[in-house]
């Protein structure tokens, strides 16, 4: 080795490997040989190793692994290097041609993953002439032969042996909080082999990871039709890989945080505390506030007697006027989650909240990338103006929000991606403001099926009120006197708690919790309705709202790290369907609640109507004809059908292809 001599390099590596004689028997993660080594440990012991393993990484790693074997602590070691000096950290946007062949790490989140495929990293041929063994390295991407045998024969020689191992590609782009400005995301391409690809490890460099890479840098050669290009790509052999960002569940809690997070779960006032720690930058929203707590707790998720999964997260709708905090919202709860993503409606495509597959050069084939609701597993992904997305766009979500998988059939990849993904969506009523008089299903641009499938939906209404004025200027202008209130809870703390009880607790409904559910679903699905002789009833509550019933009492009971579900944690998630339902699901003709309201924007008793319409119809069509004028079908209804309300219905039936209008003033039945 230049510089060195090979043998004192080799007596040097050893000693150190003995001295680390237990943290190697510790850090030998598999029976692969693979051995972690502090680079902080080895610089300490010899900075002349240390330096080099810096600057000529690839000589020196084959000369440690060869030190480490000879001294039989582990058999065919492969050394795996931890904590590289912070002056080796590149940024992958500044990344040059300076640093080829050198050791350094980069940070960022993992967009694609392609499928691990074997590669050849060896193989023997035998001469035909002679019988003599020929071993090749394979060193480059092209597959590489013997020029020639010692016997002095050229040409042909049989293939005895392939020795393979497994490969991966990942293409790893810089995170948001790394950019400035306008800066836009840079990418680079690593390489995993052997350990780093095996099923453990590839959990961690799933695309949405956020990892910390150290390995060294490489160039790839840009193939032309006419040969190879003068060009060269940049890729990172990868020598080890960190995952940076853990889920609720893979955060650690030390037993000094244990201890606080137990002194907290006894504290009375702990859910109040949790609610007032929600963006306390904002005033108000108690009740909105008290259900994002509840999300980010999350409900149980289990498994169905037939084998399928019922989940346990919890999906909120905040749909306001302007300028009433929802982005503000949104953005607070992505960063105070694990794996929180903020991405906006109009910037955001079905297969950037989902997934899709892209081609993949290097490997060439195809490999997935990942959209917000993947990267977010585990976590939550929060949605600005959800009505701006494509109607396409918005259909994806469909699966990811009610089975939590993204289903990807394309370009022969067949893959079922995770999203065990909290959705918080924020959207704006069609016409900037609400109108107190239309339903919210018809002032938000977002179909029925998508709706109904939000566990609870709140209305943000900017309505002038004297006292309530004041309360917010004062607490939004001691925000700019920098005099604001600070959440209850320190962040750290509140992160932990909530991490804490998804780790650990798993709470199940008790007999009390069960009959106080069950009580107000029956009770509130057979309430009476006002015109009680209708012929179609409102349906206030359905099976789904039972469900999020459920949720949101499992996730009260999380909130005091209790096991069991009791009443009143089913009394505060009954308490928030109740507000949910008044704010949009009330309906003032019937004074009953009607989830249909909601949902399809058309309540029971403007159904009646509709029918009412229908039959008024049939019945003018069969004494004067299928052409029936306007105002002949208003009188017969005279009495009987306000003029909005006629007018209404009549564009309903018109809409859903029931009638149309042969002419000016006149309509006819579409049979």
């Amino acid at each position: 080795m230049e510089g060195v001599k090979t043998e004192e390099f080799l007596v040097e590596a050893k000693n150190f490997f003995l001295s680390q004689k237990k943290e190697i028997g510790k850090a030998a993660r598999s029976s692969e040989g693979v051995v972690l080594v502090g680079f902080e440990d080895l610089a300490e012991h010899s900075p002349q190793i240390s330096e080099l393993l810096l600057e000529k990484p690839e000589e020196v790693l084959t000369y440690l692994e060869m030190a480490l074997a000879e001294t039989g602590l582990v058999k065919n070691p492969k050394i795996r290097l931890l904590g590289l000096p912070k002056n080796n950290f590149i940024k992958i946007r500044n990344i040059r041609a300076k640093h080829l062949n050198h050791f350094i790490w980069v940070e960022g989140i993992v967009r694609q993953a392609s499928e691990v495929r074997p590669q050849v990293v060896s193989a023997k041929f035998e001469c035909p002439s002679c019988g003599t063994i020929i071993s090749v390295l394979q060193l480059e991407k092209k597959f590489k032969e013997p020029s020639r045998c010692s016997c002095g024969r050229k040409g042909f020689f049989k293939l005895l042996l392939k020795q393979m191992i497994d490969a991966q590609r990942l293409v790893v782009e810089e995170s948001p909080e790394a950019l400035v400005g306008g800066e836009q995301p840079r990418r680079i391409n690593v390489f995993l082999k052997e350990d780093l690809v095996d099923p453990k490890m590839e959990e961690r460099t799933t695309p949405g990871s956020k990892i910390k890479i150290f390995g060294i840098l490489n160039e790839v050669p840009v193939p032309l039709p006419t040969g190879v290009s003068t060009r060269f790509d940049l890729a990172i052999d990868a020598n080890n890989v960190i995952p940076m960002e853990e889920s609720y569940e893979a955060l650690e809690i030390s037993e000094e945080d244990e201890l606080q997070i137990k002194e907290l779960s006894v504290d009375p006032q702990v859910f109040d505390k949790l609610a007032d720690t929600i963006a306390p930058s904002i005033y108000g929203y108690k009740e909105i506030k008290e259900s994002l707590v509840l999300q980010l707790f999350g409900g149980v998720r289990k498994e169905k007697s037939d084998g399928t999964m019922k989940r346990g997260d919890i999906h909120i709708l905040l749909v306001g006027d302007p300028g009433v905090a929802k982005s503000v919202t949104l953005t607070f709860i992505s960063m105070i989650a694990p794996k929180g993503r903020y991405v906006v409606g109009k910037s955001a495509s079905g297969a950037g909240l989902t997934a899709t597959v892209v081609r993949d050069e290097f490997l060439k084939g195809w490999s997935l990338e990942a959209g917000a609701m993947v990267l977010s597993n585990k976590g939550i992904v929060c949605i600005d103006e959800i009505e701006k997305m494509d109607p396409q766009d918005r259909s994806a979500m469909h699966e990811a929000m009610e089975q939590q998988t993204v289903t990807i059939s394309k370009a022969n990849v067949q893959a079922s991606l995770r999203a065990e993904t909290s959705v918080l969506a924020a959207g704006n009523p069609k016409f900037g403001r609400f109108d107190p008089y239309q339903p919210l299903a018809s002032q938000v641009d977002i179909q029925p099926t998508l709706l109904n499938r939000f566990d609870v939906i709140f209305m943000l209404r900017d309505i002038p009120d004297r006292s309530q004025d004041d309360a917010i200027a004062t607490h939004v202008l001691s925000e700019h006197k920098h005099l604001g209130t600070r959440g209850a809870l320190d962040p750290y703390l509140f992160r932990k708690y909530i991490a804490y009880a998804k780790q650990r607790i798993k709470p199940k409904l008790t007999d009390e919790a069960i009959d106080e559910i069950k009580n107000f679903y029956v009770s509130l699905r057979n309430m009476p309705v006002a015109g009680g002789e209708m012929d179609i009833k409102p349906i206030p509550i359905t099976a789904r709202q039972l469900e999020a019933l459920v949720r949101l009492s499992e996730a009260s009971a999380k909130s005091r790290l209790s096991e069991k579900v009791e009443k009143r944690d089913s009394e505060r998630a009954i308490k928030l369907m109740k507000y949910y339902l008044l704010q949009a699901g009330f309906d003032q003709d019937t004074k009953s609640f009607d989830i249909d309201k909601i949902v399809t924007g058309v309540t029971a008793s403007r159904r009646g109507k509709i029918m009412e319409l229908k039959e008024a119809i049939i019945s003018l069509e069969n004494r004067i004809g299928k052409m029936i004028p306007v105002e002949e079908l208003e009188k017969e209804l005279q009495g009987k059908m306000e003029k909005t309300v006629f007018d209404d219905a009549l564009d309903k039936l018109s809409m859903s292809g029931d009638i149309f209008k042969p002419k000016k003033g006149y309509i006819q039945r579409v049979n």
